[in-house]
């Protein structure tokens, strides 16, 4: 088996089938039992891991089955966080949403649902390799403490630096407890990272007394501590796209700005790359990569269109340019449904682009 990440591998969100929507709905509803949700959760979650093995993956997720979003259920789970529901049009409509912000010191709850759920999908996994699935350390930086309305109005810290210490330890004690778990393939999904070279972003950022620049170094610097005693067979990847819902998107701008620090972090095993359509910008900025793998987001999720083999084994040569052959992999851009509503795909939409991932990759790589 090639080593994680995997020449041909998968972001980790999958669409919610109707059945869990509708149960899901119905809890909301006070119209079904917490244990009643989680047995349809488990047994979609169950008919979902046989799929992705029938498939051929080398790595299958729970799809995130369990979780509204891709990033809130974790860190709604942290000790020192409050959910607060919101109206957004960041992406472009009109929607509900939920945010956090740090109320009290910030720790990793032992008993945090997540460890749980990754257990399930582990002995669901049987042989194959489990991945599991966070967001990073900076999802909570940037949207609990810097852009934080709640936080500005009642701090918690009297000193960032205090902030920042306690964040690198929360996350250092969940990745432990993961691998305690038994995980080995982790992902960072760190979406943050966007809001450093996109100008509007970079215009908040800058109104709440923060340098976005200087920024670019310390969430380098955070993610770095974050890993820094992780265990040497617990491999790590970072995951970034410049957002995902209901197949709309967030962030604009290359990765110019950030490649230098971002691709300099070394703990990382691979990093996943949304570069799916022209917003992405040219491969370029992937010449700062060190010996960790790429995997070239080149099939998006947020378009039914298959996309065409050919075109993608020309993308891929074009990345060669700045990176060799045997350092890139091939996935999709992002998951196919960040969030419980998921993207305007179909369920066999999401199946063809995963084959078509693993033919293409196995055509490539002949692996």
């Amino acid at each position: 088996m090639s080593s994680i990440p995997f020449r041909f591998d998968q972001v980790g969100s999958l669409l919610r089938p109707e059945r869990l929507k509708k149960a899901r709905e119905a809890f909301k509803q006070g119209a079904l039992t917490k244990e009643a949700l989680t047995k349809v959760e488990d047994e979609e979650i169950i008919k979902v891991i046989q799929k992705q093995k029938e498939i051929g993956l080398n790595a299958v997720t729970d799809g995130e089955f369990r979780r509204r979003w891709w990033h809130l259920d974790f860190i709604a789970g942290l000790n020192g966080i409050t959910v607060f529901d919101f109206e957004t049009t960041a992406f472009g409509i009109v929607t509900e949403a939920q945010g956090t912000f740090v109320s009290g010191p910030l720790s990793f709850d032992p008993a945090h649902p997540f460890l749980d759920h990754f257990k399930f999908t582990k002995e669901q996994a049987g042989e194959t390799v489990a991945k599991q699935t966070i967001p990073g350390p900076n999802m909570i930086y940037l949207d609990s403490f810097i852009l934080s309305k709640q936080y500005h109005e009642n701090p918690v810290y009297t000193d960032k630096k205090e902030f920042v210490q306690d964040l690198i330890t929360t996350y250092q004690a969940a990745i432990q407890a993961f691998y305690d778990a038994g995980c080995r393939y982790l992902q960072l999904d760190d979406t943050s990272w966007g809001g450093l070279f996109d100008e509007r972003f970079r215009g908040l950022i800058a109104n709440h007394g923060y340098d976005p620049d200087e920024l670019i170094q310390e969430f380098g610097d955070i993610t770095e501590a974050v890993l820094a005693n992780k265990p040497a067979d617990l491999s790590v990847t970072f995951h970034f796209c410049k957002g995902n819902f209901q197949s709309h998107w967030l962030y604009n701008g290359s990765y110019d700005k950030i490649a230098e620090r971002l691709l300099a972090i070394t703990q990382f095993n691979g990093f996943f790359l949304e570069f799916d359509d022209e917003r992405s910008g040219s491969f370029e900025p992937l010449k700062n990569i060190q010996d960790q793998r790429i995997v070239l987001g080149l099939v998006t999720t947020k378009i039914p269109k298959l996309e065409d083999k050919e075109t993608i084994k020309a993308r891929i040569k074009e990345a060669t340019q700045f990176v060799p052959l045997e350092q890139l992999c091939l996935s999709p851009q992002c998951g196919f449904s960040s969030t419980h509503e998921g993207n305007k795909v179909t369920e066999e939409d999401q199946w063809a682009k995963l084959k078509l991932i693993i033919e293409t990759a196995k055509e490539v790589w002949g692996e």
